[in-house]
């Protein structure tokens, strides 16, 4: 499955501490980041992760057009709600994606323990079928 890992900075840490303990979750994955973020995490589990830009510079659009296209499974985004966020419209609308294509989305510790616990079930294969369906219908077999 497509994950991605996003954090603002005051959750980079967090963010950073879940992957090294969901480590051999993650490994089974293709982790996608925006910039620092994902780094970060490279460079504290060695797992590959394919890094867009920044959230400021354009990281959560782009993640959000992966959304679109149903390309991205699963998003775990470790939100500060204490900081303005300059980029905070760019927030609004990955969430807003999220719910639109009901993509599961943690954006706190305690959803992403339940989340990523899920993943590790199975709980999220569902996603192959949707998968599998929308290339059907879009002529992609």
């Amino acid at each position: 499955m497509n994950i991605a890992l996003i954090a603002h900075d005051k959750k980079k840490d967090d963010l950073v501490r879940f992957a090294v303990a969901y480590k051999p979750i993650f490994e089974k994955h293709t982790l996608f980041a925006t910039g620092t973020t994902g780094l970060r995490i490279m460079e504290a589990t060695e797992l590959p992760v394919h890094r867009f830009q920044s959230g400021p510079l354009g990281g959560d659009q782009e993640i959000g057009a992966k959304i679109a296209k149903n390309e991205m499974d699963a998003i775990f985004f470790f939100r500060d709600p204490l900081t303005a966020q300059p980029h905070e419209p760019d927030v609004t609308a990955l969430v807003r994606l999220c719910d639109v294509y009901a993509i599961p989305l943690a954006t706190n510790m305690g959803t992403a323990e339940i989340l990523v616990r899920g993943l590790e079930r199975g709980d999220l294969d569902w996603r192959y079928i949707v998968k599998e369906s929308s290339d059907q219908e879009n002529g992609n077999n």
